[in-house]
């Protein structure tokens, strides 16, 4: 579901400018509105959504599961640290749905350049880099060779 700006309710305070990951939102320079250069690029991951403080990003609902004449709305409750979205089918119904917004603190996140790199072992594996030290485990779960010959139980 790409997202889309209510104008009138934006006031251009750039947060969704600022989160979005793959850069497709926008300030309009005279109108000082944010708004999605290309829907068709965005990758659904609602950052926009839950980073805008004035409930000014919308959804579009797919029509495999919002069919003709719905309407979707995404609400963010600071208070209860969460994000929901409530679609509205043409009869009437409403079904909602409710998650947590998962945030750190700004500039808690180490980037790229400090960690140390990697060391040639590291490039010839299958793991991401700092897995499994960044997912807190010990060891990522895997099949051996024997138990992926066997198919899954």
């Amino acid at each position: 579901m790409p997202t889309f700006v209510y104008m009138t309710n934006c006031d251009g305070c750039g947060e969704c400018v600022d989160i979005c990951p793959s850069d497709i939102m926008h300030i309009d320079p005279t109108y000082r509105r944010a708004y999605n250069i290309e829907p068709n690029f965005c990758w659904e991951c609602y950052s926009c959504v839950k980073a805008c403080p004035q409930n000014a990003i919308d959804v579009r609902g797919y029509s495999d599961f919002a069919p003709l004449g719905h309407s979707v709305r995404v609400l963010r409750d600071e208070e209860k640290s969460t994000i929901s979205w409530r679609l509205r089918f043409r009869d009437g119904r409403e079904k909602s749905f409710v998650s947590p917004i998962r945030t750190t603190p700004w500039g808690s996140i180490k980037s790229a350049s400090d960690y140390a790199a990697p060391s040639p072992e590291a490039l010839s594996s299958q793991e991401l880099a700092h897995e499994p030290d960044g997912l807190n485990i010990d060891r990522l779960p895997a099949l051996s060779p024997d138990q992926l010959k066997q198919g899954v139980v």
